[in-house]
């Protein structure tokens, strides 16, 4: 099977060890789609190009996270903008620390490592050090790359930092994710009216060409999933495109009864349900992002893109809750990141030194600005065990939990 031509989106070509690569991916999920009977679930393709063991997106070698294409990444993450982000956010959990009395951290996809690296030496300038600091990663690669940034800035620090094989039977303290539920596979689904006028649903999938891949929808005749419910106001005729998350609140599902006493906080990018769900969003949200270009093709050389949704955090939120956990907050990154106090963090900053200065500051304004990242990101926190804590530093005013 041939590799996919570029589209007309003119993304940069890769180098040839990268399209070697691709080529092997390529085959490997064309196996699985003739082994599915030749039409695959979008979300079993999604999680087969980013996972699939030594060849997927996150399992494989590309630098991923980085500030600029030329240094070979595809996105730029907040702990990469600016160590302000993780100063910010150990005041948050130093708090936790200091009620809980348990100073561990437990990292779900750590990345390149730069959070952790800045989290552990910012908790120790705000006199509450963590302890340990657990990191659950599945790739190699990215595990050897988080060893080498913690080391390279906080050597002294290491030591107290874990790789894990597999999840604890109970964790105390706070277990973090920072752009983990966007990377987690979705179901897709579109709405079109037949040849009556009737509304009628389908589950998109994948199928292999000659050339590579392509899309086709099956008409869905079982129950529609919960959260297409949401979808209530949309006009008959209207066509529609659109994801469901079971995945990831899965995911939630799994952690929760490790979380014996602390906080589950999780930052990512996305929209309540009445927000995620509503008619105007016709084209849903799914988005690829290679060597700092977003686009909308998954087909695009596999293995070298990374493939995302927006989060849909009214079901993560019941995720959280049916499995046991409390729901402590939910807003904006730009919200939260304020009432922890990121603005006297940067006013510590010299003005008169511009070459400190200024990029700190133009980094800090797309932390928060709506326009930016600081209302399209969300923060949710989950704990157990907290009842007698009247709330978290981080949604102390904007709480928008009501709007879940």
């Amino acid at each position: 099977m041939n590799q996919a031509a570029p589209k007309p989106h003119s993304l940069p070509v890769p180098e040839p060890d990268a399209l070697e690569h691709s080529r092997r991916l390529t085959a490997y999920l064309a196996d699985a789609i003739d082994a599915a009977g030749g039409w695959l679930p979008f979300d079993r393709f999604m999680e087969l190009a980013l996972y699939a063991p030594g060849l997927g997106y996150y399992a494989a070698g590309a630098a991923k996270f980085g500030r600029l294409a030329a240094d070979g990444s595809d996105f730029v993450t907040a702990p990469e903008l600016t160590p302000f982000f993780a100063r910010t956010l150990a005041r948050q959990i130093g708090e936790i620390f200091e009620q809980t009395g348990d100073a561990q951290v437990l990292e779900f996809g750590a990345g390149s490592g730069r959070l952790a690296a800045d989290l552990l030496l910012a908790l120790d300038a705000e006199g509450t050090p963590c302890e340990r600091y657990s990191i659950m990663e599945l790739s190699g690669e990215l595990r050897a790359r988080q060893r080498e940034t913690i080391a390279n800035a906080a050597p002294h620090l290491l030591d107290r930092v874990a790789w894990l094989d597999r999840l604890p039977d109970a964790f105390h303290g706070v277990m973090l994710g920072n752009e983990v539920l966007d990377a987690m596979p979705v179901r897709l689904w579109t709405r079109r009216p037949d040849d009556t006028g009737q509304p009628v649903w389908f589950e998109r999938g994948v199928v292999r060409t000659q050339d590579g891949f392509a899309w086709e929808a099956h008409r869905h005749t079982g129950p529609l999933p919960q959260a297409l419910d949401a979808l209530t106001d949309l006009p008959p005729m209207q066509e529609y495109r659109t994801e469901t998350h079971e995945a990831a609140s899965a995911f939630v599902r799994s952690v929760a009864p490790l979380l014996a006493r602390g906080v589950l906080l999780l930052v990512d990018y996305g929209f309540p349900s009445r927000e995620y769900y509503h008619p105007q969003r016709a084209d849903g949200t799914l988005m690829c992002h290679y060597r700092h270009h977003a686009h909308d093709d998954p087909f695009y050389y596999p293995g070298l893109q990374d493939i995302t949704a927006h989060v849909e955090f009214s079901g993560i939120a019941d995720a959280g809750v049916e499995a046991g956990l409390d729901l402590l907050g939910f807003t904006s990154q730009a919200r939260f990141l304020m009432n922890a106090g990121i603005i006297e963090l940067m006013s510590a900053l010299d003005p008169s030194d511009p070459k400190v200065f200024l990029p700190a500051a133009a980094a800090a304004q797309k932390l928060l600005s709506e326009a930016e990242m600081g209302e399209l990101f969300k923060v949710i926190a989950f704990g157990r065990g907290m009842d007698e804590w009247a709330g978290l530093l981080g949604f102390a005013t904007g709480d928008r939990s009501h709007a879940l």
